[in-house]
């Protein structure tokens, strides 16, 4: 086990509550609304989900309760009850500041982790490149995804602006999005591996990395535990922070006739975000990321502000047959968690990022540039995007200490208007 994590700071401006109804109606464009294979196309490991039970001997990472199978939690005077209509196989809920993790339930299964894995995609690859930077998709680019993949509609010979890209990414979870920055970043093969470093150094240790984008495959497997450290990591960056929290955003569509562009509109599939039929937007939410495939079945991870608190929550394959039941698993985790803020004794803790226990770096390729993030404005990003909650913004960054590395997370992520 490591050290203390490291201390991190925000608070999120959610948007008037009148916007929201209009948002959660509106169209979500001609595209995919979910990342699920079908189950023929699927080449994932057979079984039925939620038959096996959790195994006996989990890892320890963050604490010895983490590793103990079924519910862990500790409840002091006047703490609520955990909501009994929870169904998942592994869940979390997290302090995002401090990483106290305040309730598990088999928080270290390996479990298929589906589209939620884009995080760590965005972890590794994103700071890679500029978000003005301009790619022409070839065919090659495109090869190799799974059958049935959820695209967001990239072309060949085309050109994309990789902030263009992004927003396929996290909105759509476009594996085809997805495929280019791999491609971009020196092929699959190469992105597998520099994701399954970067999960190392986040000590994500049950996370095995196949696939980029998250679609099954036989190994690939990652915790809600992991899960969660990925969000927590990805959070650090500005751009990750407003990707994770646009609603709506327009999309490079066809080349017509006149060589003039068609504009898309994508919406978010977090549906915590934009709400969707019989389910409303969550309060204080402002991401992180959802999937959802056949192996796996549904996995969310999201991150939620309310009264300066800031939790973070992940819940992987629901075996309700409720409708949207990821979601409103997560929010019922969520809204007890913020009941029972300053009630209970935390069962474990998020650790940091092996670089900032050993004093040799930021912690987190995220946290590049830090420095003059710390204080002042961002700047405005670039392209139209719209965002519920929040999108992007730092107004004084909190910087902490951990055996002299930073790791950091900016404080502020005011609403960003389109």
């Amino acid at each position: 086990m490591s050290g203390r994590p490291a201390s991190l700071a925000l608070s999120l401006a959610v948007a008037s509550a009148a916007v929201l109804p209009a948002l959660a109606a509106g169209p979500a464009a001609a595209l995919p609304r979910d990342d699920k294979p079908s189950p023929t196309a699927t080449p994932g490991a057979p079984g039925k989900p939620n038959s096996d039970p959790p195994p006996a001997d989990m890892s320890k990472v963050g604490g010895d309760q983490l590793g103990q199978a079924g519910t862990q939690v500790r409840l002091g005077a006047g703490a609520p009850v955990l909501p009994k209509d929870v169904t998942a196989r592994s869940w979390i809920v997290a302090d995002a500041e401090s990483g106290q993790v305040l309730a598990s339930h088999n928080a270290h299964w390996r479990l298929p982790p589906a589209s939620t894995l884009k995080m760590l995609f965005a972890d590794t690859v994103l700071p890679k490149f500029p978000r003005d930077q301009q790619h022409t998709v070839t065919p090659d680019d495109l090869a190799g995804m799974g059958p049935g993949s959820s695209l967001v509609g990239v072309k060949p010979n085309l050109s994309y602006s990789v902030h263009d890209l992004w927003l396929g990414v996290f909105l759509r979870s476009g594996n085809d999005a997805v495929h280019v920055l791999a491609s971009m970043n020196g092929g699959v093969p190469k992105t597998v591996q520099d994701m399954q470093a970067q999960a190392d150094e986040l000590q994500a240790l049950d996370t095995r990395v196949v696939s980029p984008d998250g679609y099954d495959m036989p190994g690939q497997v990652s915790s809600a535990y992991d899960l969660t450290l990925f969000a927590r990591s990805g959070l650090q960056n500005k751009d990750f922070r407003e990707y994770c929290s646009t609603a709506t955003a327009k999309f490079p569509g066809a080349e017509g006739k006149d060589k003039k562009r068609e504009t898309l509109e994508i919406q978010n599939t977090n549906r915590l975000l934009t709400g969707d039929f019989g389910l409303a937007p969550y309060k204080g939410i402002a991401g992180v990321k959802n999937g959802n495939t056949t192996n796996a079945g549904s996995t969310f991870t999201g991150v939620a502000e309310r009264g300066g608190k800031v939790l973070l929550v992940t819940v992987m394959n629901p075996a309700s047959g409720e409708s949207q039941a990821v979601y409103k698993e997560a929010a019922r985790l969520l809204d007890w968690g913020f009941a029972a803020n300053g009630k209970v004794t935390p069962v474990g803790e998020l650790v940091p990022p092996k670089s900032a226990t050993a004093g040799t770096g930021t912690g987190s390729g995220n946290a590049q540039g830090s420095a003059k993030n710390r204080t002042g404005q961002a700047a405005p990003a670039k392209g139209e995007s719209g965002g519920i909650g929040v999108a992007l913004g730092v107004a004084g960054g909190a910087l902490v200490l951990v055996a002299g590395a930073i790791f950091l997370l900016n404080r502020r992520w005011p609403i960003r208007k389109r």
